[in-house]
């Protein structure tokens, strides 16, 4: 990101942050003394304000690790500060034992599209890509890729492609199918948190325990400050913890971001299933009223969304379409559309995408709401 981009995208946040009326919340939206006061008020009244302050990881870190290891069924769960290493490391110890530097995943998936390139560059793996449909690979697919793989990687959900998940038995299949080629099975569960209620209400610990390691993050679904860990047997995390020293991940303190993790797991978790609940009564409602709009072309995707997001898709520029979601705000403090991005590549010219997020603040959004704000937004361009 260049200066101009890094200065554009702070005045956005800015904005976002004045607004009065929100569908979703962002950990980044607000000022650092009301957010440091509000967690201190938490940790105060939680279990964890008398845990020991965190050194390299014990403390209160560690006490989030063994939260989440609980959550996901696993013996050992590792706090990492980043996914990006997380799953580095998830993946270069499956390949040590798998005897194979080969993972198959989406095109799609986080580390072939944000980590730039970083799973060759610094790990010496390689990846296959079992389809390039806009989904999660099937059980054929897996069967039929012409090549050895050690490990497969799946991204529930699979964000790039609208936050779509499979249903929960072509999830099983598909990991079967994995299993039978002997390869072993991790999931990228960044949004893992919020996947049960597509799944027939299974719970994060059910979900898990179809793979043989999983990485959750703390900030993108549980409002945490940073963070992630890595879910796996005991084995593996006693070698990763090893390897997050060696990629410079064992910080010498952490213990905001970790209490910000914790209070996501004791407040948002329990609330994800309203938020993707309420999100289908979102979606449906900007639909009702971009078909009223005078928009040529318009897509809710998925159109019953599977997580508490989904994407929109528009026939104008990203800039003609942010600008209009600033304007929303700045003239009425609502807050309906964030940033606005371009298509694939690939794809039609002149068409634009943004991700709609529905959370707390979104609950008290009526469909009437929804297309009172659908309406201003459009009068702005």
């Amino acid at each position: 990101m260049d200066d101009d981009d890094a200065q554009q995208r702070a005045e956005l946040v800015r904005i976002w942050g004045g607004a009065r009326r929100r569908l979703g919340s962002s950990s980044a939206d607000g000022a650092v003394g009301p957010r440091l006061r509000e967690l201190a008020a938490w940790a105060e009244s939680s279990p964890y304000g008398d845990e020991a302050l965190d050194l390299y990881g014990d403390g209160v870190v560690a006490a989030l690790e063994r939260r989440v290891a609980e959550l996901l069924g696993f013996p050992e769960a590792v706090y990492f500060p980043t996914g990006t290493m997380a799953q580095q490391v998830a993946l270069r110890c499956w390949a040590g034992r798998t005897g194979s530097d080969v993972v198959a995943l989406h095109p799609l998936a986080h580390p072939e599209v944000h980590e730039e390139g970083a799973l060759g560059a610094v790990s010496g793996l390689r990846t296959v890509h079992p389809t390039t449909a806009p989904r999660l690979p099937t059980a054929q697919e897996v069967r039929d890729l012409p090549e050895p793989f050690g490990t497969l990687m799946l991204e529930l959900p699979l964000r790039d492609a609208g936050f779509v998940l499979p249903s929960w038995e072509e999830l099983v299949e598909t990991v079967d199918a994995a299993r039978e080629r002997d390869a072993v099975v991790h999931f990228d569960g960044a949004r893992l948190w919020e996947c049960g209620p597509h799944f027939g209400g299974r719970d994060p610990r059910e979900i898990a325990g179809l793979a043989d390691s999983v990485y959750v993050s703390f900030y993108k679904s549980l409002g945490g400050m940073a963070g992630a860990a890595l879910a796996g047997p005991e084995d593996v995390t006693a070698e990763a913890r090893t390897w997050r020293h060696r990629y410079g991940g064992l910080v010498f303190q952490q213990y905001p971001a970790a209490l910000s993790a914790l209070r996501g797991l004791e407040e948002e978790l329990p609330r994800l299933p309203s938020y993707v609940a309420h999100a289908r009564v979102v979606a449906q409602a900007l639909r009702e009223a971009l078909e009223e709009s005078p928009a040529p072309w318009f897509r809710i995707h998925p159109e019953v969304p599977h997580t508490h997001q989904f994407q929109v898709w528009l026939p104008y520029e990203p800039e003609a379409l942010t600008a209009a979601s600033v304007r929303l705000v700045e003239e009425t403090g609502t807050l309906l559309f964030r940033r606005w991005f371009p298509g694939p590549a690939g794809g039609p010219p002149g068409v634009a995408t943004t991700e709609v997020t529905v959370a707390a603040p979104g609950l008290e959004w009526t469909p009437e709401d929804v297309r009172e704000a659908v309406r201003g937004f459009l009068a702005g361009l």
